[in-house]
């Protein structure tokens, strides 16, 4: 014959009435309704096969084999719930290693006022910035496990990404060559693409790639895109080369000054957002720590 097996509200019910010896604490303590307590202990009988409870009208007493049950149960079922409790306060404990990674050096120097401000809220969890990722496959870090997290430019639109608090806002410039006609110009606007070839991420996924540099004009003008690049070097010595020219972020220019590229400020480009995003299924206390101290911190808080 098959042996009875108890679920975890037969036990916790049994065990609770085990202990008060009375059916309507045992039920107020459960959350349970008198009824309903009633009906687990006599199912949890009938499955056994005898009675494990003497009820009368004046009291409620275990039989031997309840005893017998209630001895041979609680230990295990005690220790089971410390181990549970001790998983559970370890998962939400702030400790350990949080690894960061990032796109671009504005982007890590305001990851760095978060991580100061994050150790000394947090001394048991060690924080390190590991590496800047690359154009073409900005998530890859993440999804290997390089890092935990990553600061990065939105928009990610990913089924496993969860995406965090902005970091950093930043206004669009236009990189061109030295010797370009617009290095001579104030300022450009987005409709002034359609007038050379524009250079695109190879790998870069498509809605990410069209937020920074659009395939048409506001009047519907197609904007040539040019060669393939995955590294910001790339990128800056074919701009400088003449090949193509780009939309890039502001910090370019207080980070990547060339004397045979020219930076020329975007008109009515909307501002560039930088933020964390981590894989959802690798989520933890150390995760959830940091971004919502970033969500208050950060420059663009």
């Amino acid at each position: 014959m098959k042996a009875a097996t108890l679920d975890q509200h037969e036990i916790e019910t049994f065990l609770t009435l085990a202990e008060e010896l009375h059916f309507r604490r045992t039920a107020e303590r459960l959350g349970l309704s008198q009824g309903r307590t009633s009906q687990i202990i006599s199912k949890l009988e009938r499955r056994i096969g005898a009675a494990l409870f003497e009820r009368t009208s004046r009291r409620v007493s275990l039989t031997p084999l309840g005893r017998q049950l209630r001895d041979g149960i609680e230990p295990a079922y005690r220790q089971i719930q410390q181990e549970i409790a001790k998983a559970v306060d370890t998962g939400r404990k702030v400790s350990g290693t949080l690894r960061l990674g990032f796109l671009g050096p504005a982007t890590a120097e305001a990851l760095t006022q978060v991580i100061d401000a994050f150790r000394g809220l947090h001394p048991d969890c060690e924080v390190q910035l590991t590496m800047e990722t690359q154009l073409d496959d900005h998530l890859a870090p993440l999804r290997d496990g390089t890092v935990d997290m990553l600061a990065t430019l939105f928009p990610v639109r990913e089924p496993d990404i969860t995406v965090g608090p902005a970091l950093l806002r930043e206004s669009y410039v236009l990189a061109v060559s030295a010797r370009h006609p617009f290095a001579r110009r104030d300022s450009v606007v987005l409709d002034d693409l359609a007038r050379d070839t524009v250079l695109s991420i190879d790998g870069a996924p498509a809605y990410w790639l069209d937020s920074h540099s659009p395939q048409r004009t506001s009047t519907g003008e197609p904007i040539r895109r040019g060669p393939l690049v995955k590294t910001f070097q790339a990128v800056l010595a074919l701009v400088a080369a003449g090949t193509a020219m780009t939309p890039l972020t502001s910090q370019a220019t207080r980070y990547y000054a060339r004397p045979d590229v020219a930076y020329i400020p975007i008109a009515d480009a909307p501002q560039a957002v930088y933020g964390l995003v981590w894989r959802s299924a690798a989520e933890n206390a150390r995760i959830r720590a940091f971004a919502d101290l970033a969500a208050r911190t950060a420059p663009a808080a």
